[in-house]
């Protein structure tokens, strides 16, 4: 059963300029799992604005925004087919657990400008 859908669109030139301006900024946003998949894309704007979008479209999709748990408990990895997968962990996983949402999952896309992900939430 769908418990909730969402959806986030950001501009890549807007993530190119914060990423110009503080490379920490990763850091703040990204997991260390979550880091080791930007590396492996070269940090492109394109992927990191792509998994910024699947973490929005994520809260949306269980009804909460940013609120209750830091940005890092929710993880957009990749699986073997190099899919995008979320994983829930710390405060982001009790909420999941607690609304027994299962999973979450996510499509991510971009054009030359922008990026957008959606995400479903399955009880």
């Amino acid at each position: 059963m769908i418990y909730g859908i969402g959806t986030d669109i950001i501009e890549i030139e807007r993530i190119q300029k914060a990423l110009n301006r503080n490379l920490k900024l990763l850091d703040k946003l990204f997991s260390d799992a979550e880091l080791l998949v930007l590396k492996e894309k070269n940090y492109k704007a394109e992927s990191v604005a792509g998994n910024f979008c699947a973490k929005e479209a994520v809260v949306k999709s269980i009804g909460t925004g940013l609120r209750g748990f830091p940005l890092k408990d929710i993880q957009i990895l990749r699986d073997e087919l190099n899919r995008p997968i979320v994983l829930a962990k710390g405060k982001f996983k009790d909420y999941c657990d607690e609304k027994e949402i299962s999973e979450i999952m996510v499509s991510i896309s971009h054009s030359k400008n922008y990026a957008t992900a959606t995400a479903i939430a399955i009880k």
